[in-house]
């Protein structure tokens, strides 16, 4: 960690944070809000004893497995977290719900500078773009009105039906809670580039844009999106309508593969993000990138990957531990969540700084952002 070649950047990362806490503050935010929605979903207190502080204090007798028992479960997930600093590094449901909501009513203008944005950047193809995000928001706003109903409705619709039916809505949400995880992701680039710059800014007009800056980002967002539904999203959704055999047994290969694709292309959003240029420019920049600084770049990567591997492991062990303590579950969910979400916040800053550090020979060949 002191003498890598990226230290600066990631001295810069830290830096950036603790100037703006928001970066890490809004990980920790969606993760404690997606803990708290699984928690009340499939946690349910049975009864008292289930709050019984004395699952905490007897910590020293509980039977803790080893690294070499639990190790198994951290490759994909640590893979995930490295890829999601390029990408989208947190799951945005259930705020995702509140997000549609705010977009839809305008709040700070940001339907507006969304509507905006997909005109100027995308003209007749902006219509068609639109009602996908319309559609896949109003499927976010009926996910949960369909999740607690479905009990209900059991009378109604045969089992099958009604699974079908989340089954669809789930899919189709999907594309809203990833987008608007990328929308966040740019967002944090924005603050943490105005930071790098020196620049003072107003909350409002930030967040309309890096809405502006969200169109840019979208065509190469769109093709990740595309790649999830058909490798990941389909294949699952299909399994309710038709007999696909050991359709599970496919899906770790399947994230596996979209972890790898993200991290080939790594550049290509802060790019985006950061430059006015289409997608073809990004790719071929990215490339530039890596060729001029791959030994950088495969040293951010491995820094990612051992920080991300030691929280997962950490979370495998606390968890084999835990077993079935409720008070220890929650407490140590919180500290996970609260952990992880600093470390991606950390990173992420990192990666915009090591991006801009080594970037500056573009600037007299491109447009910073300027829209």
């Amino acid at each position: 960690m002191l003498f890598n070649p990226v230290r600066q950047a990631l001295r810069n990362g830290f830096r950036c944070i603790t100037r703006f806490p928001r970066v890490w503050m809004t990980f920790v935010l969606l993760g404690l809000a997606y803990s708290l929605f699984q928690f009340a979903t499939f946690t349910p207190i049975q009864s008292s004893a289930d709050l019984d502080l004395t699952q905490v204090t007897s910590l020293p007798s509980w039977n803790w497995p080893r690294l070499s028992e639990v190790w198994t479960e951290t490759p994909l997930p640590t893979l995930e977290n490295v890829a999601g600093i390029f990408d989208n590094a947190t799951t945005t449901y259930p705020l995702s719900v509140v997000a549609a909501v705010l977009i839809l009513v305008n709040w700070r203008g940001l339907h507006g500078a969304l509507v905006g944005a997909l005109r100027k950047r995308y003209r007749f193809t902006s219509l068609f773009i639109y009602l996908i995000l319309l559609l896949s928001a109003l499927a976010s706003l009926l996910k949960p009105i369909v999740f607690w109903r479905l009990p209900e409705w059991g009378g109604l619709v045969p089992a099958a039906g009604l699974l079908q039916i989340s089954a669809s809505v789930d899919a189709i949400a999907f594309i809203f809670e990833y987008l608007f995880g990328v929308y966040i992701q740019v967002y944090l680039i924005m603050v943490c580039f105005t930071w790098i710059r020196g620049l003072s800014f107003e909350e409002g007009e930030l967040f309309r844009f890096a809405m502006r800056r969200f169109s840019y980002v979208l065509k190469w967002a769109g093709i990740v999106v595309f790649l999830s539904m058909i490798l990941v999203r389909v294949p699952l959704l299909l399994a309710y309508f038709m007999n696909i055999p050991n359709v599970l047994d496919y899906l770790p290969l399947q994230r596996l593969l979209m972890c790898l694709l993200i991290i080939s292309f790594a550049s290509v959003q802060v790019s985006l993000a950061l430059h006015n240029e289409n997608l073809r420019e990004a790719i071929r920049a990215h490339r530039d990138f890596v060729r001029r600084n791959g030994g950088r770049f495969g040293w951010f990567l491995l820094i990612c990957a051992l920080h991300f591997f030691f929280i997962m492991a950490w979370d495998a062990i606390a968890r084999g531990a835990i077993a079935d303590r409720l008070i220890g579950l929650i407490v140590w969910k919180f500290i996970f969540v609260s952990v992880r979400g600093f470390i991606t916040g950390w990173l992420l800053a990192s990666w915009v700084c090591l991006f801009r550090q080594y970037e500056t020979s573009r600037i007299g060949q491109e447009s910073w952002i300027q829209y």
